[in-house]
């Protein structure tokens, strides 16, 4: 039997693209599982450490960005 110079091409094309398409899957799964765990570890860290002196009391000043002071300024 003749193979099919066609076919072959045919199934070359495909087997391309599913593999593409594979990989892409592949890479956005593990990124989003990257992410939902460094969220997780996030989570755990802040709950499980306490809160430090200074942001229980006292007033915080807020740095004043450019936008501010020229709006300061205006005034």
């Amino acid at each position: 039997m003749a193979k099919n110079p066609y076919m072959s091409a045919w199934l070359s094309a495909a087997n391309k693209i599913t593999n593409t398409a594979r990989s892409q899957s592949m890479a956005a799964a593990k990124a989003e599982a990257r992410r939902s765990q460094k969220d997780m570890v996030s989570a755990w860290f802040d709950l499980l450490t306490p809160l430090s002196s200074k942001s229980k009391g006292g007033s915080t000043r807020r740095k004043r960005t450019s936008s501010s002071t020229s709006r300061a300024k205006r005034r």
